[in-house]
């Protein structure tokens, strides 16, 4: 019996994702003359041939499509060269495109002459501020990054209301970001938002505009990606580096560790909701587009809807920041640096380990997003690194059911590093 239950579920699920096959399908063919009509200078999808470029990952290229493959309905294949000029073509041009938000509060960065990312500085005892270097310098900085479709509020509504005093009789600064792409950060169109990429933009945003000449580290989820690459490109400077739920993959120097990661955190699945969501958004680049364009570009209608259902004035950060995106820096994000920036990791950390950087794992073991596998191999590979497992907490629950006891982590892991 539960053989026939399970061979029923997969054949419906199966036929889903076969009818999402021939939508994407249909979908490019749309997108491509709407893009055509709408831009002077369309930027390509990734239904052609591989570019052979080692920062931008396989899942980019590698997500199977029956339609596709049959050759189905002929549309134009976008060839390796029309994938160059992405990456080198039309840098540097502010442009919104017809399918994203253009509203004052999407596209306010275009009006700032010195493209830099959305900080929020919160600092001991001289008070707050925002999106702006003080002249006075601190003892210890520690950065924070937050996770995919998520901002620097992951830190400042949560954690930050507990870091109320200097430890040690050190002044202690903070610094949110919000990662390029996503809140209030610049989400330009033709970048391919790798690890590099949003490495660069931290150093010129944070480690370069404050003049940081030493910091700690503290990511979440995606985050702990970025963070491995950025504190592995300036190791001198970083005196140590905290993962909460790092998104790793063993046998990460193997070309097929992006499709790993991506059929580990975005699997093929009708239940539950979320995840089945999660995988639609992460395996189908234009039926996700789709989808942006009717949330993203048109939120603040969502979020008056919202607020007039549950009778809120204020929306919980959390709501706010999954449409606070574009498609394009959602989807280079995910496949660029959760999917692709896996086949760095072993690389990374033995940089820090040589380093003598101490490296803290924190992972709840409920977590269903990314699995405690994931810390537990990274563990194993690296038995100098230390590991926290939480009981009884996810993904995100992990800092948000216990906000005193992961500050009081952080503090002991900065004291003693």
């Amino acid at each position: 019996m539960e053989k026939n239950v399970k061979a029923l579920l997969d054949t419906i699920t199966f036929l889903v994702f076969l009818f999402f096959d021939f939508v994407d399908v249909v979908l490019c063919v749309a997108y491509k003359l709407l893009d055509e009509l709408f831009e002077a200078k369309p930027f390509p999808c990734y239904c052609g041939e591989k570019l052979e470029t080692k920062e931008l990952s396989e899942t980019l290229f590698r997500r199977k499509n029956v339609f596709r493959k049959m050759g189905f309905l002929s549309f134009g294949r976008k060839t390796c060269e029309a994938v160059k000029k992405r990456d080198d073509g039309n840098r540097g041009e502010l442009v919104n495109r017809w399918s994203d938000c253009g509203c004052d509060s999407c596209v306010s960065w275009m009006k700032k002459s010195n493209q830099k990312l959305h900080v929020v500085v919160k600092e001991f005892p001289q008070g707050n501020s925002e999106d702006g270097p003080r002249e006075e310098a601190t003892t210890e900085n520690v950065i924070f990054l937050h996770g995919f479709l998520s901002s620097s509020s992951y830190w400042t509504q949560s954690v930050f209301k507990y870091l109320s005093e200097p430890l040690n009789h050190q002044i202690y600064r903070y610094f949110a970001v919000d990662l390029l792409g996503f809140g209030k950060s610049p989400k330009p169109n033709d970048c391919l938002y790798t690890l590099n990429d949003h490495v660069e933009m931290i150093h010129k945003s944070v480690i370069s505009a404050y003049e940081l000449s030493s910091f700690h580290l503290v990511a979440h989820s995606m985050g702990c990606n970025i963070a491995l690459a950025l504190a592995a490109k300036y190791p001198k400077f970083v005196k140590s580096v905290t993962l909460v739920a790092p998104p790793y993959f063993s046998d990460s120097n193997d070309e097929t560790s992006s499709s790993m990661a991506l059929n580990t955190v975005a699997r093929k699945t009708l239940w539950p909701p979320l995840a089945f969501g999660k995988s639609v958004m992460s395996w189908y680049e234009h039926v996700g587009r789709f989808f942006c364009f009717l949330i993203c570009k048109n939120h603040t209608t969502w979020e008056r809807i919202f607020k007039l259902f549950t009778q809120t004035r204020e929306l919980n950060f959390m709501v706010v920041d999954l449409t606070r995106h574009t498609h394009h820096s959602a989807w280079h994000s995910m496949h660029n640096v959760i999917c692709g920036g896996s086949k760095f990791m072993d690389d990374y950390v033995g940089i820090l380990i040589n380093a003598k950087v101490k490296v803290w794992v924190i992972h709840g073991d409920q977590d269903l997003t990314v699995p405690l596998d994931c810390s537990n191999n990274l563990k194993m590979k690296f038995p100098q690194l230390k590991h926290i497992i939480v009981q009884n907490v996810g993904h995100g629950t992990v800092i948000f059911h216990r906000k005193r006891d992961f500050v009081k982590n952080l503090q002991n892991i900065w004291v003693t590093s």
